[in-house]
């Protein structure tokens, strides 16, 4: 098989992991990330950009079939959008605008946040009891979750691996309760953050669209494969096995920043 057509079916390979992970327990960017870099060649900033444009068509594709759950939200809806796309802009520029060595050296520490995100959204979810009744949201609680969003969202436009379990985390506080509105605003949100920094992106020229549209494909049939089967695979298996990649992946990184391997 020749080398380019190789590299193709290593990065689809880990575009449609990342589909199914992503539709089942997320965190598919530890998937896409690190394939473009060490199968891809990109930079990181490039490989950042690129697993964004790849990874999005999900996120919409998502927050479409969540369409009638976020019609009963309209006013969360509109409460969060701005900070979430204010945010993902301003998180999307810090990595254009400042020299890559800045991003690069943080990788690690930020697949690595990933990661420990996974590893501890049971114990989240669990003590801010998602599905559990909640009184209605405070001013104060309103305030402090905009807020929370507008960071989340520069953590987004980023980078973005786990930004779904703080949104989960902070959105189970608002009174919403049940936990198919959490998952349905907050996969709109992540669609706003991913939406905006995909126009920076594309503004920036650093996406190579030959690995982004081959790997939206194969994302698009890992989804498609993660909804019909979610039900049946262990959650808790998939979740594992993203950890320990999340894991491993950050100790590669950080071994090779600290000149333990090169």
């Amino acid at each position: 098989m020749p080398e380019s057509a190789l590299t193709y079916f290593w990065l689809c390979l880990s575009a449609l992991a990342a589909g199914v992970v992503n539709a089942v327990a997320g965190g598919g960017t530890l998937l896409t990330f690190p394939a473009l870099i060490s199968a891809g060649g990109l930079s990181e900033v490039a490989a950042n950009g690129t697993s964004t444009v790849a990874l999005v068509p999900g996120s919409l594709a998502g927050a479409w079939g969540y369409r009638r759950e976020c019609a009963e939200l309209p006013r969360w809806a509109l409460l969060l959008m701005l900070p979430s796309l204010v945010g993902g802009a301003l998180g999307t520029y810090l990595v254009i605008a400042f020299p890559e060595s800045y991003f690069k050296a943080l990788v690690p520490w930020l697949i690595l946040t990933a990661a420990v995100l996974f590893l501890l959204q049971p114990t989240l979810t669990r003590l801010t009891g998602v599905g559990a009744a909640h009184a209605p949201a405070t001013a104060t609680t309103r305030a402090a979750v905009v807020v929370f969003q507008f960071l989340v969202a520069v953590y987004g436009g980023y980078f973005g691996a786990g930004i779904g379990i703080l949104m989960i985390t902070s959105l189970s506080l608002m009174g919403l309760g049940d936990l198919r509105h959490v998952n349905a605003l907050k996969t709109l949100l992540a669609a706003f953050i991913n939406g905006v920094s995909i126009v920076m992106w594309v503004i920036d020229g650093r996406v190579n669209w030959n690995y982004a549209l081959s790997m939206a494909a194969a994302a698009v049939v890992g989804g498609l494969v993660g909804a019909h089967f979610g039900r049946k695979l262990p959650r808790a298996v998939v979740r594992g096995i993203v950890i320990a990649i999340g894991f491993g992946v950050a100790g590669y990184y950080l071994a090779r920043q600290f000149g333990v391997v090169t």
